[in-house]
């Protein structure tokens, strides 16, 4: 980590995995970007298990300048890892998450601020004319943002886009695990976090190879079921685990009226208890998640 300086307003987040030739252009598109409006930022750049000179070229610039911070990864965890590393070791009350590839723009970032303070919670950018290729990346993600839009009812053009803004508030309070990064407003849907999209630039990759590609499509779909079943128990938690306790006890009383006979009374006794003790320990859970969505929410 580079020396801590007094809490800065604006915390830029990038994470990089063997990404040597662009950490030392990112680091200056930043400042140049930031350094004219005056408001004082820090950098983290979270290296996710690098073989490569990305930690010793960023370790090198940290020397030169204390707003840049190293967060370092034993091996590779993977983007989400890193940007929740990030956002959990930030100090500033914008949070400012972007691709370490140059892709993104930081030229972007003041425009997405004051997006930001007009009142909203999130600024999610949309990268208008998308510098990638057709097949592997531009259309499987135009069929993902319209499936993840339709699962959650959250229209977001492109929920790819690492260039996002936050309120620090906001997103420490976000759960981030997985290949989550790319649900980042569905997952703030039940905190009631005001979100807006602005076009932002999109540059060709300069140096090296994408880290990812087709194979995560998958993990993308998976994801996408538990964000669906969260958004669902979120909001009403006890009426949606009294729904399956319910159901339990209905099923209980049938089981234990179908097979009352003497032959099948061991049975009917032993599917009706477990039936009725998981109608009960799903109400139960249900009442603990109610208090935690309450609870939340009267802390936001």
């Amino acid at each position: 980590m580079g020396q801590e300086t007094a809490t800065p307003e604006i915390s830029v987040i990038v994470p990089v995995y063997n990404e040597e030739d662009s950490v030392g252009p990112m680091y200056r598109a930043i400042t140049g970007a930031l350094d004219p409006i005056g408001r004082s930022y820090e950098m983290l750049f979270v290296d996710d298990g690098s073989k490569d000179e990305s930690v010793p070229r960023l370790k090198k610039m940290a020397a030169q300048d204390p707003r840049l911070s190293i967060v370092c990864f034993q091996r590779n965890f993977g983007q989400t890892a890193a940007m929740a590393a990030g956002i959990e070791h930030a100090r500033g009350k914008y949070l400012v998450t972007m691709d370490g590839d140059l892709q993104n723009d930081p030229a972007d970032v003041p425009m997405m601020l004051e997006k930001l303070e007009t009142g909203y919670d999130l600024v999610v950018g949309w990268r208008m004319k998308r510098q990638d290729k057709l097949v592997s990346r531009k259309i499987p993600s135009k069929m993902a943002n319209w499936l993840i839009g339709k699962v959650t009812g959250l229209p977001i053009r492109d929920n790819g886009c690492s260039l996002k803004v936050y309120r620090a508030e906001v997103i420490k309070r976000v759960p981030l695990y997985s290949d989550m990064h790319r649900f980042i407003p569905a997952m703030a849907i039940p905190l009631g976090t005001r979100v807006a999209q602005v076009g932002v630039r999109h540059h060709a990759r300069q140096f090296g190879e994408s880290k990812y590609g087709l194979s995560r499509v998958f993990k993308v779909l998976l994801d996408l079921i538990v964000i669906k079943g969260l958004l669902h128990f979120a909001d009403r938690p006890l009426a949606a685990f009294g729904r399956i306790a319910l159901i339990s006890a209905l099923v209980a009383v049938i089981a234990g009226i179908w097979l009352r006979g003497e032959d099948y009374q061991v049975v009917a006794m032993t599917i009706a208890g477990l039936l009725g003790a998981m109608s009960v320990f799903m109400l139960l859970l249900g009442m603990v998640a109610a208090l935690a969505f309450h609870e939340n929410h009267r802390d936001a």
